[in-house]
């Protein structure tokens, strides 16, 4: 049976739920919500598997919050690696929940290597003889050209996934290397024409191919330079809400049905019971309506600014 296009996917979900919202799983010792790390250490006892447990019952919390308003969910194993065989056990049973779900989910791992070191990367995240960490989709670092590129691709066409690749990043420092001249242009326009090229072959129905590239939010001239280089790659724009973008920002990823990009956030939502107003509104106690009031007002702001009418 053929896999379904993962753009295909992507593009119906933004059209059947009337969102393009993704909100990231980055949980934080320190800021998990009041008793649910003490209630992990009764539990669970040593602190990584305590931690990871709390982890997990913050990440199905806010997948329940978020489900109805979310396109996906992009767990960072950063946050889980930190804590060990424990940590990457709550990554991957936080994949398997949001899946059951029924929601697409993007492993923000930013892997690359070359050759046969990609293909294993490749295999890990999109689909082999292991699937505790594979998603829907995975981020990866194009920087050391197509054959480090390839091995995911191949991989995603054969298993129905995604791919991501890094573009122009969405931290400041990112312009000493992402502006620098290459050629009479910068650097993150050369990538951009390459991760064009590298996805034509792999365009779905929708038109958008299986590879797309991470544009950051702060960013929008470079954002909209990046849509007109790229027009049939699927968006991923990070950096909305917590690291300055807002909805004017991320007009230029988007196509003229609203379609073609979906805009991540992650503090900004999980931790809204910690920022106005959703603090006043709900407080500590409330904080899964706070988490789902912000997903469910980031929706509707997004959808409202690029559907006019």
């Amino acid at each position: 049976m053929a896999q379904e296009h993962f753009a295909d996917r992507l593009m119906a979900e933004i059209q059947g739920k009337r969102s393009q919202v993704v909100v990231g799983l980055d949980p934080r010792p320190e800021r998990l919500p009041p008793g649910l790390l003490d209630e992990a250490r009764e539990r669970s006892g040593a602190p990584p598997r305590a931690v990871a447990e709390a982890f997990f019952a913050f990440n199905r919390a806010v997948i329940d919050a978020v489900a109805e308003h979310v396109v996906a969910l992009k767990p960072q194993v950063a946050f889980y690696e930190r804590f060990g065989v424990e940590g990457m056990r709550a990554y991957a049973r936080t994949i398997e929940y949001a899946r059951r779900q029924g929601l697409i989910v993007i492993g923000d791992v930013k892997r690359n290597d070359i050759g046969s070191t990609a293909a294993a990367y490749a295999a890990a995240h999109l689909g082999g003889d292991c699937q505790d960490f594979v998603a829907d989709a995975v981020t990866v670092n194009p920087y050391l050209g197509v054959d480090g590129v390839r091995p995911f691709v191949d991989v995603a066409a054969e298993q129905g996934k995604g791919v991501f690749a890094l573009v122009r990043t969405s931290n400041p420092s990112s312009v000493d290397l992402q502006e620098l001249d290459a050629g009479g242009e910068p650097l993150f326009r050369r990538v951009a024409a390459l991760v064009s090229e590298w996805g034509e072959a792999h365009r779905g129905e929708s038109g958008y191919s299986l590879l797309g590239a991470v544009v950051g939010a702060p960013f929008p001239e470079q954002l909209r330079a990046a849509r007109a280089l790229m027009p049939h790659a699927p968006l991923l724009v990070p950096g909305f809400g917590a690291q300055g973008g807002g909805v004017e920002d991320v007009l230029g990823a988007f196509d003229e049905q609203g379609g073609g990009a979906v805009v991540s956030s992650s503090r900004g939502v999980i931790f809204a019971w910690e920022r106005a107003p959703y603090a006043g509104r709900y407080g500590q106690d409330r904080w899964r309506e706070a988490v789902r009031a912000a997903a469910s007002d980031m929706r509707a702001e997004l959808w409202s600014a690029t559907r006019p009418g």
